[in-house]
């Protein structure tokens, strides 16, 4: 962990939660709403809970929802916060607030709770630059042309060189000393008026260079009802949740004893989480139509199987469902046997694994695993069943994941690109080995993601080619 500054003053976070939402159209604040399985706020908080130079966090929350923040550090074990407060009408108010909340000469980060990606790399080059700086922005370059506008007859005055030109970001960060000189300067200007606190600073302590930390077009601001649209699918589609990987003793302590269930496990993907949860402990029940006869799209099937493991073993602690088959072919071409078949496996069985599981798993506090396909993300031509069914799974874990939020079952998807599988050498005859993924690299990747504690992601496994085709299916 990196040392705290040599002055013994904590490295201090205060995350501005104090917008209402209005412009999303929804009645709760925006950084309530739920994305990939958290709201977020709590995705926002993650992130600089988990980094290491971040000594203490406070969070500054709209009016009246301050009771949703103390329920989430509660459950989170987010146990950097050390103060929860109400925000004021306005970005300044708060902030001063904020002020009034922590030491008065310490490094201090001010960012947008509704920039839910910002990276470890921003965070830390931001208290880095303060060991140079009193205060520092983030901001990236503008893609687009800026025009200054006349308020009185809406033409173009001017057109700044695009060149010169940033687009400002959070966290800002401050010598809170410094920060607290420039709005008591500032409360002595009657026309007082600022969008941000690197502002405030640069308007009224001139002296005091700004230092520029590059920002990133991920780290957004979730402002429109767009914004709630694309930070989900970047969340998706970007593999910004990553479980940690542990020590085989580590494995041994979290698995030993733990009852799982491995639907089509008989190959592939589902043998290879079967053959590693057993050397690391677990006790493994594997079913699959080849096996035992199992139908996945039977609920029937999947009773018998829930209370043969239950009977036999006292619980059942994980569910992994990889089951699913892979036509190939023209839709229009399609047989109604083959249309019925593809979508009974590939999506109903996922609806009815969660429904039947789901008692058992509450029981145990467990944790349901689901498998989609990369070509989710675009219909291909060719996979329409397929690639439809496997959106569809994506969906339901997400909904999942806000159903069962409070029951303590956790639900995931895995989304691993082009593998090599028995199901996929069939579909696409042999291919050179050295271009797919290797089931036991997603295997082990499952066991992380059954271990993590996080629901409602969408884990992305590639392999280390960027010119990979995004669209290839597992």
């Amino acid at each position: 962990m990196t040392e705290a500054p040599a002055s013994g003053s904590p490295r201090v976070a205060v995350l501005l939660a104090g917008g209402v939402g209005t412009r999303v159209g929804l009645d709760i604040p925006k950084q309530l709403i739920k994305i990939a399985g958290r709201t977020i706020l709590e995705h926002t908080l993650a992130a600089f809970q988990a980094h290491p130079m971040v000594d203490e966090i406070v969070v500054m929350m709209a009016p009246g929802h301050l009771d949703a923040v103390h329920a989430m550090v509660r459950t989170g074990g987010y146990d950097k916060v050390t103060g929860i407060h109400e925000g004021a009408e306005t970005r300044n108010g708060t902030t001063l607030l904020a002020l009034d909340a922590i030491p008065a000469d310490c490094p201090v980060l001010f960012h947008d709770a509704v920039r839910p990606m910002v990276s470890a790399r921003i965070i830390a080059e931001c208290f880095e630059a303060l060991e140079r700086y009193d205060a520092v922005d983030v901001a990236i370059p503008s893609a687009d042309t800026i025009i200054e506008v006349d308020p009185g007859d809406n033409t173009i005055r001017a057109i700044p060189r695009r060149a010169d030109l940033r687009r400002g970001q959070t966290p800002q960060a401050f010598r809170s000393s410094v920060l607290r000189a420039a709005y008591d300067v500032a409360a002595r200007d009657p026309a007082f008026t600022a969008t941000d606190d690197c502002g405030v600073v640069l308007r009224y302590l001139p002296d005091v260079p700004i230092w520029v930390v590059a920002g990133e077009e991920r780290n957004m601001k979730v402002t429109d009802p767009i914004d709630v649209f694309l930070a989900d699918k970047l969340f998706q589609l970007t593999s910004s949740y990553l479980p940690e990987h542990h020590s085989p003793d580590e494995y041994r302590a979290a698995l030993e004893g733990k009852v799982l269930v491995v639907l089509g496990g008989s190959y592939g993907i589902g043998a290879d989480i079967a053959a590693l949860a057993r050397e690391h402990g677990a006790v493994v029940e594997t079913f699959s139509r080849s096996s035992t006869g199992t139908h996945v799209e039977r609920r029937a099937d999947l009773v018998e199987v829930a209370e043969q493991v239950s009977a036999k073993h006292g619980r059942i602690d994980y569910v992994v469902n990889t089951a699913g088959i892979l036509p190939r072919g023209s839709l229009l071409e399609t047989t109604e046997e083959t249309i019925y078949a593809a979508t009974e496996v590939n999506y109903l069985a996922p609806v009815f694994v969660a429904q039947v599981f789901f008692p058992h798993l509450e029981r145990t506090r467990g944790s349901l695993l689901m498998f989609t396909s990369s070509s989710y993300t675009r219909g291909r031509s060719g996979y329409s069943l397929y690639s439809s069914a496997k959106a569809a799974v994506v969906n339901l874990t997400q909904a999942l994941a806000d159903e069962w939020a409070e029951s303590g079952v956790t639900v995931n998807c895995v989304n691993p690109e082009r593998t090599g599988t028995p199901m996929r050498t069939k579909a696409f005859g042999e291919e050179p080995a050295d271009s797919l993924l290797d089931s036991k690299t997603v295997a082990e990747a499952s066991i992380d993601v059954l271990l993590s504690g996080g629901t409602g992601h969408v884990l992305d496994l590639r392999k280390l080619n960027p010119l990979a085709d995004p669209y290839g299916d597992a």
